[in-house]
């Protein structure tokens, strides 16, 4: 007697045959060990809750959502360009300079952050500094209007510490990927 066995999703005309043009040709790619994970996740919330800590005694925020992201990043695919230390310091830095001058041309907008965003990305792939949280930024300063004085040296300062971070964790565990792969 033999059993039959239903394909798996994939094989099933019609979801794949649909799906097909949507798809890349590269499988996902395997899920990391465990405690690559907790690691990451680790070294991520450590980092960023030295932040906070930071924020709260300057009475400054310093968490800000494009620096999370940045974490996520750094500790999360640390082999990536937009990983490496140029694009994350520089990166943050030249979309800030992007918004405050966006700002100062047409003020605080939606559509203003939206297309200092775009510019943003713009000049960082001409300074080869590719960091996308960093584009983000550019809207925060658009749409917040932070202090120029304040906001830049603590934005500067929070885009180091994942930075440094990044690198004291990946000498710390042996097998971890060596963080930076490169530092300008």
């Amino acid at each position: 007697m033999t059993t039959q066995q239903s394909a798996p999703p994939a094989a099933r005309p019609g979801r794949r045959s649909a799906l097909r043009p949507l798809a890349g040709r590269a499988p996902a790619p395997l899920a990391p060990a465990r405690v690559t994970a907790l690691h990451s996740g680790g070294v991520a919330a450590a980092a960023l809750l030295l932040l906070v800590g930071a924020g709260a005694l300057l009475r400054e925020p310093v968490l800000i959502p494009p620096i999370a992201a940045s974490a996520a990043i750094v500790y999360g695919v640390p082999a990536l360009p937009l990983a490496q230390p140029r694009s994350v310091v520089a990166g943050h830095l030249l979309c800030a300079a992007v918004g405050y001058l966006a700002l100062g041309l047409f003020g605080p907008a939606p559509w203003v952050a939206a297309l200092g965003a775009g510019v943003a990305v713009g000049v960082m792939t001409l300074a080869r500094t590719p960091h996308s949280p960093a584009a983000a930024s550019t809207v925060v300063v658009v749409l917040q209007a932070p202090d120029p004085v304040w906001f830049v040296p603590l934005l500067a300062g929070a885009a180091a510490v994942l930075v440094l971070a990044g690198t004291l964790s990946s000498r710390l565990r042996p097998k971890a990927v060596r963080y930076p792969v490169y530092w300008w």
